[in-house]
């Protein structure tokens, strides 16, 4: 037989006081004068009963459900953007709140459904996320539902959370430059297609831009760029056997993302180079495989899990933050990179 749930009432009766007084002390509200006797009382009695707030009736009585809605195209069920999750939840439960995560598979019919099933649950907000930070088109929403898009862009909604792709890049050369590297410096795998398409990437130009302004600024010339429609293994492998087939004088590669770069190493090694010793690679996204190559992968983090906390934050603070959110890089720095001594 299923055990009735505690309400308000038998908590109260079980600290002997009133339901009022009972309420007041659970919800911590302000300037309640209460003894401590009280509040010990009404704690150890909730915690007795396992007494759990009706959420139902405190959104009608408060005007918030205590839930944000995370809609996305295929975050939940990738391994590569899964952090802007974990930090959203995380963010949220800290808050108090419940994270009500759907996902439509980037399909627009499916996702229109998402966002009708969230707002049925009177969400005090919505999330829209992408696993790859793009400009999208997102279903229309009542008037007055704060909406905040966690590693996208739209027009409609204008408080964006995405990560500081052009400083990342800078600090991408300047690790390679700290390491006494001002020549023989290739760019593996620059797409100018997603540069210019906003719906195919909303970042990967300002990451171009950081990286070419920085060597700029530093007076450093690329020695050679590797061009790709593709950021996948095969690709760096390609583009770093044709380079290295091609010229002798490289000394460094930057890789657009890991993947990438998994594929430079193994190019490298055939060409008899050795990472981290005869050549440096620096890349950037921080993928888990990263960390278990041989060296271990020098790379600028995508900030996945600080994305999801940040979109939370703007979700229940007072004001919209409205523009871009940009989330700092961190730079991961491991063994791939090679001092220069001469």
């Amino acid at each position: 037989m299923t055990a009735k749930r505690a309400t308000l009432a038998d908590v109260a009766r079980a600290a002997g006081l009133s339901p009022t007084t009972a309420s007041q002390i659970l919800n911590g509200t302000p300037n309640g004068r209460f003894s401590d006797d009280s509040r010990r009382r009404v704690q150890a009695a909730a915690a007795a009963l396992n007494y759990r707030p009706n959420m139902g009736a405190r959104a009608l009585r408060t005007d918030k459900s205590l839930t944000i809605g995370f809609v996305s195209d295929v975050v939940a069920t990738t391994r590569f953007a899964s952090g802007l999750i974990r930090g959203a939840v995380e963010a949220a439960q800290q808050a108090g709140h419940v994270m009500l995560v759907v996902e439509s598979g980037g399909d627009r019919a499916r996702e229109a459904e998402a966002v009708a099933a969230v707002l049925d649950r009177q969400v005090d907000g919505i999330i829209f996320a992408t696993m790859q930070a793009r400009r999208i088109e997102t279903p229309a929403v009542p008037e007055g539902t704060r909406v905040v898009m966690l590693n996208a862009t739209t027009e409609p909604h204008r408080t964006s959370v995405l990560p500081d792709e052009r400083a990342g890049g800078r600090r991408a050369v300047d690790l390679l430059a700290e390491a006494g590297h001002r020549d023989g410096i290739a760019l593996i795998g620059r797409n100018l297609d997603s540069e210019r398409d906003p719906s195919r990437s909303a970042t990967v130009g300002q990451r171009t831009d950081g990286i070419l302004g920085r060597l700029t600024e530093l007076g450093i010339r690329l020695a050679a760029e590797k061009r790709s429609s593709e950021w996948e293994l095969e690709d760096g492998y390609r583009l770093t056997r044709e380079l290295l087939e091609e010229r002798t004088d490289v000394r460094a590669l930057i890789c657009m993302n890991d993947r990438l770069s998994f594929g430079a190493y193994r190019a490298c090694q055939e060409c008899g180079l050795e990472v981290g010793r005869d050549i440096s690679v620096v890349s950037f996204d921080d993928d888990e495989i990263a960390s278990y190559l041989q060296p271990p992968l020098t790379t600028i983090a995508l900030p996945y899990q600080a994305m999801g906390r940040r979109a939370v934050d703007l979700i229940l603070g007072d004001e919209e933050a409205g523009g871009q959110v940009l989330i700092s890089m961190p730079a991961i720095v491991r063994s791939s990179i090679a001092p220069q001594t001469g």
